[in-house]
């Protein structure tokens, strides 16, 4: 039995050993075999002075093999080094102690607490999720960010991830959602988080740890951290550590669980560093051509499933290199995901948090989880209105910058002002607020009062009836301002 996180005493298992180590090339060592090894298969690697290592089979032929090697090849040498084959795979060590604890990318505690005592051993890999029995995501699933809650909703199952850009809150977003979640109807109790960080510097590390902690979040959370200056190779373990603890959690334990992965891009990064390091044929800008398949085996391990209770939910957090949405890590994303949620560089410099542009973000499930009996019938109404209105006064604000605010007439002006409210209003809130769905629902009608009733032509009669009126006898954003 192979564990990470476990005493390496306990977790090897004496099997066969070669000292055929025939090249080494950045994370890999080449190794000449002389009977066949599985692909995966764990290995424990001893340096000529005594240090141990831990590998994998990453690629397996008939009489050699490429092993990539966890804390990196420097003194490998390929005359001393003996290379062990365990015959069995990296699994984690899954018990209820996960919940509260903090783990490196390997599955190794590093809070200072003891290892794991426990039920099961799982292979990180996961089992293959059967379509047939898939269930359609259709639950809302509140995080208590306008934004997100109102006009891009997440529902539980779904895979919807963030596109963000070099200096933009994406960590703080991601702390505020992973703190904030919750799933509504009384299930709040069998709700969990598990964050997964890959790259990321001691300040993130530390941020992340001391928020998760001074909120009480770490209680019912699970930390993966992979830091910048461990191995880049564990990068590439992180995101299926952490996964394999929301299977556990989901469907052993019946809880609904919410996966926070970031940042996704380091994870790629490290992902062509292999793929380099192979001589491979590169595919787009250098990444493997294989890329889409290895995302969507990380990806595609969120969902429901027929007659098991629990859930998990995905959100993987991508840094677009150079802000470009057409490079081939958000591109590929977008295929395997449903949808995403847009951080904007332009809102962010006018002190907007969370940037959030609602204009290029998506939710393709989230009309399945908002309506009557899921969070207000008048939801998806209200959708569709901020959508068309937001955007006219977008193309509103545009033209008022070539040909001047007092050429327009007073329905552009009520524009401007509807679009500058629901920006200033709606899309920013504290990094610690926390707003319900009916919170949200009441802002959104607080700022269509800004318009003519007569201009509300995608909400029904009956909503306008029943919620515009009151909305209107409330102080407005308007008076405020």
């Amino acid at each position: 039995m192979i564990t990470m996180g476990a005493d390496d005493d306990d977790a090897i298992v004496s099997a066969k050993s070669y000292k055929t180590v025939t090249k080494v090339a950045g994370p890999l060592i080449f190794v000449r075999v002389d009977e066949p090894v599985a692909y995966g298969e764990f290995v424990e690697i001893t340096l000529p002075d005594g240090e141990i290592r831990k590998g994998k089979v990453l690629e397996t032929l008939e009489d050699r093999n490429v092993i990539l090697v966890f804390e990196g090849t420097s003194g490998i040498d390929t005359k001393d080094t003996a290379v062990r084959y365990t015959g069995d795979v990296i699994k984690l060590p899954a018990g209820d102690g996960l919940l509260g604890r903090v783990f490196n990318g390997l599955g190794t505690p590093r809070d200072g607490g003891p290892k794991i005592i426990p039920d099961d051993y799982l292979e990180i890999n996961g089992e293959t999720m059967n379509p047939s029995r898939r269930i359609k995501p259709k639950d809302f699933m509140q995080t208590g960010i306008s934004s997100i809650d109102g006009m891009t909703p997440l529902v539980r199952g779904q895979k919807l991830p963030i596109f963000s850009g070099s200096g933009l809150p994406h960590n703080e977003l991601a702390v505020q959602i992973a703190r904030q979640a919750k799933v509504l109807g009384g299930n709040e109790g069998e709700f969990a988080v598990v964050f997964g960080a890959m790259g990321i510097t001691n300040d993130d590390a530390a941020f992340f740890t001391e928020n998760f902690e001074k909120s009480g979040a770490l209680e019912r959370s699970v930390l993966f951290l992979n830091l910048a200056d461990e191995p880049a190779i564990e990068r590439l373990t992180t995101p299926r550590m952490a996964l394999t603890a929301a299977e556990f959690l989901a469907f052993k334990r019946g809880m609904h669980v919410l996966v926070i992965l970031t940042d996704m891009t380091n994870y790629c990064e490290t992902l062509r560093q292999v793929a380099a390091a192979r001589e491979e044929v590169p595919g787009r800008r250098g990444y493997p051509g294989y890329m889409y398949t290895d995302l969507a085996t990380i990806y595609e391990r969120a969902g429901a499933v027929k007659d098991l209770k629990g859930s998990i939910t995905l959100v993987p957090i991508l840094t677009l290199p150079g802000d470009d949405i057409t490079h081939p890590i958000p591109d590929l994303t977008g295929y395997v995901t449903e949808g995403q949620v847009t951080i904007s560089r332009e809102l962010h410099n006018k002190g907007i948090y969370p940037p959030i542009d609602v204009l290029k973000s998506l939710s393709r499930l989230g009309s399945g989880g908002i309506g009557r009996g899921k969070t207000r019938e008048d939801h998806k109404d209200i959708v569709n209105q901020l959508f068309s209105l937001y955007a006219e006064g977008m193309e509103t604000r545009n033209l008022s910058s070539i040909v001047g605010e007092e050429s327009l007439g007073d329905y552009e002006k009520k524009l401007l002002e509807f679009s500058r409210l629901f920006e200033d209003e709606f899309l920013n809130q504290g990094a610690n607020e926390n707003r319900s769905i009916e919170a949200t629902l009441d802002l959104c009608w607080k700022l269509l009062c800004v318009m003519p009733e007569s201009e509300l032509r995608r909400i029904r009669p009956e909503f306008i009836k029943k919620y515009y009126a009151s909305a209107r006898q409330q102080p407005t954003p308007a008076l405020r301002a």
